[in-house]
């Protein structure tokens, strides 16, 4: 599929459309309240790290964020267990206290409702490398959203990263896998990269589900169990993602 790709600083006329397209998150991860503050501040403070997929008839069809931010610095150096709420956290007080960025973290690769299985993420991962090098960076880090890891729900996310495939040595994870025939390497889990919480009446309006039982819930979309604590009326999802250096 022939693709126009270019940053959203070169096209801004695009973020509307970008903003809109169509895509199968489940409802409940845009809920993560790091998320909903910050994730908008992207367009508009790091126009220039988002990127954005156009099909010949000039439709979005895919877009990549990503964000600068200060990994070596006391009290950072490693890949934080906080994932993707600390690394967004990260970027924006950078950002505030005028720090040189020396690391590209990904936020998000999404492809148009549509589109998936036509080898575009890929192309937006090399994409989103190859913007971040010349910008002068040397490393893109990934906290990975696995994509099968949904089905998987029990299995801990430290032994799901680790599971490849027999013929080839690759990830069984498909996502996993795009990343490591793109150069990545699994470096460690963030177990507490993204943290959604609400009342039990939000949840079941979040996922059509009667949260009615205390303990684990298996909800379609998440990477591990919802823990509903019943007798208080609340229930929290707590997501591991997977970190993935890129060396450029």
């Amino acid at each position: 599929m022939e693709l126009n790709i270019t940053t959203l600083a070169e096209r801004p006329e695009l973020a509307g459309a970008l903003d809109g397209m169509p895509d199968t998150w489940p409802e409940f991860v845009l809920e993560d309240i790091v998320g909903w503050a910050n994730f908008a501040r992207i367009a508009v403070e790091f126009p220039q790290y988002v990127l954005v997929a156009t099909d010949p008839e000039g439709a979005v069809v895919a877009r990549a964020y990503s964000v600068p931010f200060v990994l070596d610095a006391p009290g950072r150096g490693e890949l934080p267990v906080g994932g993707w709420d600390r690394m967004l956290l990260w970027a924006f007080a950078d950002l505030r206290r005028g720090r040189t960025p020396d690391t590209v973290g990904a936020i998000e690769i999404t492809v148009a409702t549509g589109h998936q299985g036509k080898g575009i993420s890929g192309r937006m991962l090399a994409a989103m490398r190859d913007n971040a090098r010349q910008h002068g960076f040397r490393e893109v880090v990934a906290p990975v959203r696995p994509s099968g890891k949904h089905l998987k729900s029990g299995l801990p996310m430290e032994e799901y990263a680790r599971l490849t495939r027999a013929d080839d040595g690759l990830p069984e994870d498909p996502w996993l896998r795009v990343h490591a025939r793109a150069g990545g390497t699994v470096d460690s889990v963030a177990t507490v990269s993204m943290t959604v919480s609400g009342s039990l009446a939000q949840w079941r309006e979040w996922t059509g589900l009667p949260f009615d039982t205390d303990g684990p819930v298996e909800v379609p979309g998440a990477l591990v169990p919802v823990h509903c604590a019943l007798a208080h009326g609340y229930a929290v999802y707590v997501e591991p993602n997977v970190w993935v250096r890129h060396r450029l």
